[in-house]
């Protein structure tokens, strides 16, 4: 184990976070293959990011995290409500605005949307630390703590960005190389955006 929330956050070691050992490239497929499972498959994996950070936040190694498949589904379904609850009222006035041929609620719907997707990541290396669904649905303090991210906020983003770019190269492979980058890009960003709250805000133990 060379990389975890103690390393820089760099391009290379977000990189390479998740195939650093053979450990973690077992779970990366282990991912990809129950994405053949619709929708349970990507709870599961949003269920496994957040076992695996919770465990480099107590100090502990982040693998083997394919175990106990009840608190994975129960922790990505959790955080899943919880994207629906920031994503809502931004869907709602965009639809709203499409309905009644509206730009100005298309438009304030948008930027609600934006809004969400910059807030998301403030509640999910917090809820990792103990579990507290408290810590999610509160989308003032989210932002807050995006702010408080600073420049490393936004360098994550970035390292995410490329990630979910550089992922679309798997689908050269038949489509099915897609699952297996489209997990190492959630991994990556996921390990981004934790390295970043979890130490700005002293999650780790």
């Amino acid at each position: 184990m060379k990389i975890d929330l103690s390393s820089n956050l760099t391009f290379k070691n977000a990189f390479l976070f998740p195939v650093q050992n053979s450990e973690s490239r077992r779970e990366l497929m282990i991912g990809a293959a129950l994405l053949l499972i619709p929708f349970v498959g990507w709870i599961l994996n949003m269920g496994h990011r957040i076992a695996f950070v919770h465990k480099m936040q107590h100090q502990r190694h982040p693998w083997p995290s394919w175990q106990n498949y009840r608190d994975l589904l129960k922790n990505g379904g959790i955080t899943f409500v919880g994207m629906i609850f920031y994503y809502l009222p931004g869907s709602v006035l965009v639809f709203a605005g499409l309905y009644s041929d509206s730009l100005l609620l298309i438009l304030a719907g948008g930027l609600l949307i934006g809004l969400a997707t910059i807030a998301i990541p403030g509640f999910m290396s917090h809820y990792c630390k103990e579990f507290d669904p408290s810590e999610i649905f509160n989308p003032f303090i989210a932002l807050k703590r995006v702010f408080q991210g600073g420049r490393m906020y936004w360098k994550a983003w970035c390292i995410a960005l490329t990630a979910l770019a550089l992922s679309f190269i798997g689908l050269l492979f038949f489509g099915i190389g897609f699952l297996l980058t489209s997990v190492w890009f959630w991994q990556t960003a996921g390990y981004s955006f934790a390295n970043v709250f979890s130490n700005r805000f002293e999650l780790t133990d």
